[in-house]
């Protein structure tokens, strides 16, 4: 009992150092793995050797692989070519350049990570709005909310999916067959709702078309060259996360047999390359991976998952629409990937009382996915967006993500609830 309450202790502890951003992430997420380490070692219920057989290797591995192919994509500017020629396909109507920004946000969000995608977009959309004279904060409000609600799409399009697939077994085919097309209907009632609450700021003449159409793409795309080959290998990447089942692969081995490729056919400077990958991101899952270890060993997730048991058999449409909006509000406040580690053990504990938990994994995805819509410092690309906004005349407020991101949050939920509850008897299989 004592070495639950200690892990506990340990892990809310760490949520608090990362929600109040008085430590960085990363080195929170390292303090409480050593913190779980030496309780562990003391009381006797977690050693290094069961510390490092909880870390996911397959998970970050795919992340790994991804963030190489983003690494090489980067500097080509292949990023801002699409932007640019997106705003110029726009005219200069707000309505319509929200829209197609959004759009290529979050199909870059599918299979890229959403946090690189906003940092290279977001510029490029101050620009343009700057060269248009529009206020850029709803253009990039929507990119982030859009994109958080894209990447919930796909397996390699948020790390939340990541770890869930990871735990649950599930594979690309799996997240385009359940979550795919929900998300596709959610994601459009996110983007009407954000066209009615910006109205008054997409009601703008432009200042300067003229100097938008006379930008020329073709000057921001650096290396035209690199960009085709790497496009190629994520291309032959992504056709291989729809072959993986048929093949016997894992998305891990994908990723890291594409990253490969791209450095042979690249030969770029390894040491520039490798240092544009997140490793702080990659540290923080593997000391969050053994801090949920540390907490599962002492019993205290199975003890939670045996009084949950009851609901989840009796009730399991009810349970899943709980988990989902419980984790949502969760997500909200709190990073996104640590709610989804601790949940992880606990439906794992539930299949093993014999429990079908199969919806619960989809619950999870989508409440952890919607939840950082909610505040600004819900998910990392809203706090990227935030903090590019402060260099331009209308920086984005606390109190205006709260009148546009947190009714976009709670109107997403509602229409994927309804269309979990609809779409119940096929998640469930």
């Amino acid at each position: 009992m004592i070495e639950g309450i200690i892990a506990l202790l340990i892990f809310i502890v760490t949520l608090y150092l990362i929600f109040s951003e008085k430590l960085h992430r990363t080195i929170a997420g390292l303090f409480g793995a050593a913190a779980m380490l030496i309780a562990g070692k003391f009381f006797g219920f977690f050693s290094e050797s069961e510390a490092i057989q909880t870390i996911d290797f397959y998970t970050l591995g795919l992340l790994f692989g991804m963030m190489i192919l983003v690494a090489l994509l980067e500097p080509t500017g292949v990023f801002e070519f699409v932007a640019i020629k997106a705003a110029q396909l726009s005219k200069g109507q707000p309505g319509r350049l929200l829209v197609l920004l959004g759009l290529i946000t979050t199909l870059l969000s599918m299979f890229l990570d959403n946090v690189t995608t906003v940092i290279l977009i977001a510029p490029v959309t101050i620009l343009i709005c700057e060269l248009l004279g529009f206020n850029p904060s709803p253009f990039l409000i929507s990119e982030a909310l859009l994109s958080n609600t894209g990447g919930i799409a796909t397996l390699i399009g948020d790390p939340p999916n990541v770890l869930i697939a990871a735990a649950a077994g599930l594979s690309f085919n799996d997240f385009l067959t359940h979550t795919f097309p929900i998300i596709v209907l959610v994601w459009l009632a996110a983007l009407f709702l954000l066209k009615y609450l910006f109205r008054k700021d997409l009601n703008t003449s432009p200042t300067n078309i003229d100097g938008l159409m006379e930008l020329k793409p073709a000057e921001v795309l650096k290396d035209g060259k690199t960009a085709a080959k790497v496009l190629i290998v994520l291309g032959l990447a992504i056709v291989f996360f729809f072959l993986e089942e048929l093949l016997h692969i894992s998305p891990a081995f994908i990723a890291l047999t594409a990253a490969t490729i791209a450095f042979i056919w690249v030969r770029p400077d390894p040491r520039e390359t490798l240092s544009h990958i997140e490793w702080s991101v990659l540290v923080f899952f593997a000391a969050l991976f053994i801090m949920v270890g540390g907490l599962e060993n002492t019993g205290l997730l199975e003890d939670m998952a045996h009084q949950l048991a009851g609901l989840a058999l009796q009730q399991p449409l009810l349970f899943s629409v709980l988990l989902l909006w419980l984790v949502s509000i969760l997500s909200a406040f709190l990073d996104n990937i640590p709610i989804t580690v601790a949940f992880i053990p606990v439906i794992l504990s539930l299949a093993a009382e014999g429990i079908n938990v199969n919806p619960f994994w989809w619950a999870l995805a989508f409440g952890a996915g919607l939840g950082g819509n909610g505040t600004i410092i819900g998910s990392t690309a809203n706090i990227v967006v935030a903090s590019l906004s402060e260099r331009t005349r209308n920086p984005i407020t606390v109190k205006l993500w709260n009148k546009r991101g947190l009714p976009v949050m709670l109107a997403t939920l509602v229409v994927t609830t309804i269309l979990f509850i609809i779409t119940y008897p096929y998640l469930a299989r």
